[in-house]
């Protein structure tokens, strides 16, 4: 999260000073030593915001440029633990109101702007779609009171590989993670000096400094074990992320870490430089993160801040310092705040596109409203004499009441918009219970539904797509859930034909009408689900926790299976799942090789298997297209969004007892794909199916399961 402390830096924190014992009422006792400018150490706030910028815009090219938050946590930690040594030293204690009033100042005003947007924008359906409304007034309320970290964690979202729409504010969780880190440390280090001043003769410094390591490195141990054990709520749980704040504190606190010697400078500062450049182009979504690797771009920050030679214009000191470098330093806080929400915002614009030059210009943009806010909100609302010049609780219950108003604008947008979004529900329950003659897929695979215009009807109505999914979510294991959780819908008749579906999530999205198959052709249904995790005995080329949970759920899923008495298996799995191609020509084969493995645990007991390959995978959600354009607008080209090798496909060719269902025909025609098919709208998302689509399958999936329970039974 890039600070708007921009001022706040080290100066002579090793030379004695006189205890101050009076100040200005007027003035913050941040002021008891003068503060210096550092100003590579604002070029490398640059350096962050635009790692993380530029990878939100483009995460295919700049796989890794989520250190920049990384980036972020070190320079807070160098310049906070500087500022509040520096009054602790000066007046033997730190004024917390004062201090929090001050931060206060700094980061609420454009942060609460950028919410207050945010929410604006919530209560638009058509910016918004409807059925988003309840995740982001829950993550906006969560953001305004700084605790949206902790609401990503305990929900187990997944920032580097989010299946789903993330929120217009999901990036608020560096700045809550911050937020909570100025109420700790200032806490810890007056804690490490009142220990000082009772046992340790006053060295207060050196007990911060031990103080301040011992947290570092139980919050370094604790990074790395929870990344192993749980990634995804591990990159936001502020302890594991305490650690890096520490390593800035350190070069803070002991002047011998600052090197001012020529050589050792420009090696620390272009060796930084280097080693950030080498982790924003080589690491990626499958990287274990933080954890461990989490080392590097914190040890690049740090290098970077300890290089402190400027007399060549070549060191990387002097180059940080150039002109443009320090303008995008000085509005990194607003640029951070602003660019995420119109990169979500953007594809649902009328008339706007997801090209290059939309990009660009959208870039652009979001340089210009950082600007705007840099020199409208920022700096005049932190020297507002109306609340410097009271004391601190003035500044701290004005904030409070900000808070609360824009919490109160985000409820309003739910109260507003909350007919409209129980009424989408509503309509979708009914179509599924009486849907249109030769709606969906029918319109396509049934003879008699040639003639079948449905115009320009899509229904489920985008805006409400995103909550047409199966409802049983207790049967779905994600991320580094190892079980082999298994739930049985359908007859109770222990005569009954039994049924499996199994897979990740492409296999879960066919639960809602696969239930109701069961239930009307007196099947019982068995199912194991687990997030990109199909059914295949190749290990997934993922590395870390989530590699080694999806083979533990495998193991778990296959004793299972061994153990059921099944009349028919039916499995889906997503194309693009990455697996490890050792032993193998390409991962293609690998996976292929995998699935028949995995089907002949069954086929050799004589039991069908029925898969079906993938539907189309999208760039984005096309319902963004299609809530602010035309229907024909909207297609996307065959070659970019279906996967023509799919291994499923492979491996199902010349195997007995495999069955293969392929609806490629009703997605696509031959050079494009559709988001609506037969007035059916067919994606929830940009590669999962809305149960109204799958459900205008149903006939087909009963023909197949029906042909291999027949087969079974000869």
């Amino acid at each position: 999260m890039p600070s708007a402390d921009h001022d706040l830096g080290p100066q002579n924190l090793g030379d004695p000073v006189k205890t101050v014992t009076r100040e200005p009422r007027d003035r913050s006792p941040e002021h008891a030593e003068p503060a210096r400018f550092i100003p590579h150490v604002q070029g490398l706030r640059a350096i962050a915001v635009l790692c993380v910028v530029l990878y939100h815009f483009w995460p295919g090219r700049i796989t890794g440029g989520y250190i920049g938050v990384d980036i972020f946590f070190v320079i807070s930690g160098f310049l906070i633990t500087a500022h509040l040594m520096r009054e602790l030293t000066a007046t033997g204690t730190v004024r917390l109101g004062q201090f929090w009033a001050r931060r206060a100042r700094r980061l609420l005003p454009a942060s609460l702007l950028v919410l207050l947007f945010c929410a604006l924008v919530v209560m638009s359906p058509y910016l918004m779609p409807t059925s988003a409304l309840p995740n982001e007034v829950r993550e906006i309320l969560a953001s305004t009171f700084y605790v949206e970290n902790w609401y990503l964690a305990l929900n187990s979202a997944d920032y580097l590989n989010h299946g789903g729409e993330p929120t217009t504010v999901q990036h608020y969780w560096s700045l809550s993670l911050e937020e909570q880190f100025y109420v700790m440390w200032p806490l810890i280090m007056l804690l490490a000096a009142w220990v000082a001043v009772k046992w340790l003769r006053g060295a207060r410094r050196r007990a911060v400094i031990v103080a301040l390591g011992l947290v570092s490195i139980a919050s370094f141990v604790f990074c790395v074990i929870f990344t192993i054990t749980d990634p995804a709520p591990a990159y936001f749980v502020t302890f594991g992320r305490m650690w890096q704040f520490g390593v800035g504190a350190m070069i803070a606190l002991v002047p011998r870490l600052r090197v001012s010697n020529a050589i050792g400078s420009f090696v620390l500062g272009w060796g930084g430089i280097l080693l950030l450049v080498f982790v924003t182009f080589t690491f990626d979504g499958q990287t274990p993160f933080p954890g461990y690797m989490a080392a590097l771009p914190t040890l690049g920050a740090a290098a970077i801040i300890a290089a402190s030679n400027t007399e060549r214009w070549w060191y990387a000191t002097r180059v940080l310092a150039i002109r443009p470098a320090q303008f995008v330093g000085d509005i990194s806080y607003s640029l951070y705040l602003w660019h995420w929400p119109l990169i979500v915002i953007a594809p649902s614009v009328p008339f706007w596109g997801l090209t290059i030059y939309h990009r660009v210009a959208l870039l652009v943009l979001c340089f210009v409203l950082a600007w705007l806010t840099k020199r409208f909100v920022e700096d005049p609302v932190r020297s507002w004499r109306v609340l410097t010049s009271r004391p601190a609780r003035v500044t701290l219950w004005s904030s409070l009441a900000a808070m609360v108003v824009v919490g109160l604008v985000a409820a309003s947008a739910w109260f507003v918009n909350a007919p409209l979004y129980n009424q989408g529900t509503r309509a979708i329950a009914e179509l599924q219970q009486d849907p249109p003659d030769c709606f969906g897929a029918a319109s396509v695979l049934d003879a008699s539904c040639a003639d079948a215009d449905f115009g320009d009807t899509i229904l489920p109505a985008p805006g409400f797509a995103g909550i047409d999914r199966p409802s049983d979510e207790q049967c779905f294991v994600q991320l580094t859930d190892s079980r082999p959780v298994s739930c049985t819908f359908g007859s109770d008749d222990p005569d009954a034909p039994r049924v499996a579906l199994i897979g990740d999530s492409h296999a879960y999205q066919l639960l809602s009408t696969f239930e109701r198959m069961a239930e009307e052709n007196g099947w019982q249904l068995v199912t194991w689900f687990k997030g990109a995790c199909p059914w295949n005995t190749t290990p997934l080329s993922t590395p870390g926790a989530f590699g080694a949970a999806c083979a533990e759920w495998r193991e778990g899923v296959q004793r299972a299976i061994d153990e059921t008495d099944l009349d028919a298996v039916f499995t889906a799995a997503i194309a693009t799942t990455p697996y490890s191609s050792a032993g193998y020509d390409s991962a293609h084969d690998a996976a292929a090789a995998g699935y028949r493995g995995a089907w002949s645990t069954v086929t050799d007991r004589g039991i069908p298997v029925i898969t079906v390959v993938d539907n189309p995978v999208w760039e984005t959600d096309p319902n963004k297209c299609l809530r602010t354009r035309a229907l024909s607008d909207c297609d996307g080209a065959r070659a970019d969004v279906l996967v023509a090798d799919d291994p499923l496909r492979d491996a199902a060719s010349g195997q007995d007892l495999v069955t293969l269902l392929d609806f490629t025909d009703v997605f696509c025609g031959e050079t494009d794909c559709a988001p609506v098919v037969g007035g059916a709208n067919i994606y929830r998302d940009q590669d999962h199916l809305t149960v109204t689509f799958v459900d205008t399958l149903a006939p087909w999936y009963t023909e197949a399961i029906q042909s291999a329970l027949e087969r079974r039974g000869s």
